[in-house]
């Protein structure tokens, strides 16, 4: 019985750090989660990296993904500095995408996302 209680004591407290990683990992790890959620077209991974003002517009970059399969080569990012309460990240790396056997390329060092952290959590809330 000792054992099934640390074992479930241990699992209680990963759990918070799995379950949010934009909550425990920063504003770059939001801008990788919603950058992922993009290429993956996962919609409720997107919406979870994105604040309320930035939702929609967050929903129509999805849409514009739709039809494409895309990969990312080579991401990462870091934060770039401050602008008010706004944690400015930069990112290298590239989005790579077919239509139709057609490729494209998204440089990820063509934007500069901006983060919020609203009650722990940080939030992807526009780009530059």
């Amino acid at each position: 019985m000792r054992t099934k209680l640390t074992i479930l004591m241990l699992a209680l407290s990963i759990l918070p750090a799995a379950c949010g990683s934009s909550a425990s990992g920063g504003a770059t790890t939001a801008v990788e989660g919603y950058i992922t959620a993009l290429a993956t077209k996962d919609q409720a991974a997107l919406i979870s990296n994105s604040c309320a003002d930035w939702e929609d517009d967050a929903l129509i970059e999805l849409d514009s993904f739709a039809l494409v399969e895309v990969t990312i080569d080579g991401m990462s990012c870091a934060e770039a500095g401050t602008d008010g309460e706004v944690t400015l990240v930069n990112c290298t790396g590239m989005l790579n995408m077919s239509y139709n056997g057609e490729p494209q390329s998204l440089n990820l060092a063509d934007r500069i996302y901006e983060v919020i952290e609203q009650d722990g959590n940080w939030l992807v809330c526009g780009v530059r």
